[in-house]
């Protein structure tokens, strides 16, 4: 179980996040869903321990974040590509593993480049994938070591919709065994979702499974709530 209490974070005078409460429930998809700037990233980097938060607490199954133990069971899949160009889709998964103490199969490495539809390309340096490859290849950097928690921001930009599709149905199969936490502008995609939190003014605005929200605010999709949001200025 994931809590956060009364979580702040302010960059000099400007406040990212204010007062914010939640609990993530385990073995769930929980997506974060607001406009830029609305605090989602900053929050991500908050419950990674990757930025200090000013006041309150996050807590990972009763251990304060941050905590460098807690890196272990955390995959995280960040905005932007941190892969390495020199090096080919295959050696790069292989690297991230080494990096993670783990020994990974070959049986494991194909069912990873089979799941993000990369094997074609495994040979191929990196440099040469397009946006959306290198967005696969991230995403499957994330699943080498079957965390316990991850944490996706993101994941689908610029992936063809049927791969979506499928990276999809193995997101949800994942359920088993991990919590995922995933931040998405697709509004077909928080549907997919267990619990949905959405962000305004930096702060949680409405909370719970995606048909309870559209219940609450009597509206038929996302995008409606988010202008009802805006209505309560």
């Amino acid at each position: 179980m994931i809590h956060l209490k009364n979580i702040s974070k302010r960059f000099g005078k400007q406040t990212v996040l204010h007062d914010i409460s939640v609990e993530i429930a385990p073995n769930q998809i929980t997506g974060l869903l607001g406009p830029s700037g609305s605090g989602k990233t900053t929050l991500i980097k908050c419950l990674m321990g990757m930025e200090k938060y000013d006041a309150g607490l996050i807590t990972i199954n009763d251990v304060t974040v941050p905590n460098r133990k807690l890196l272990n069971k955390i995959g995280y899949m960040a905005q932007s590509d941190s892969l390495y160009h020199d090096l080919t889709g295959k050696e790069n998964i292989e690297l991230f593993a080494h990096m993670y103490g783990k020994r990974i199969s070959k049986k494991h490495t194909q069912a990873i480049l089979d799941l993000v539809q990369l094997d074609q390309d495994k040979h191929k340096l990196v440099e040469h994938y397009s946006g959306g490859m290198k967005r696969r290849l991230s995403l499957a950097i994330t699943f080498i070591h079957q965390p316990e928690f991850l944490i996706l921001d993101e994941p689908t930009v610029g992936i063809d919709p049927v791969l979506k599709m499928n990276i999809w149905e193995q997101l949800h199969a994942l359920k088993e065994s991990s919590t995922l936490f995933i931040t998405t502008h697709i509004m077909d995609e928080a549907m997919k979702c267990d619990q949905l939190l959405l962000m305004k003014n930096q702060r949680i605005a409405a909370s719970g499974s995606p048909q309870e929200i559209l219940e609450t605010y009597g509206v038929s999709d996302i995008d409606q709530v988010f202008l009802k949001l805006e209505g309560e200025k």
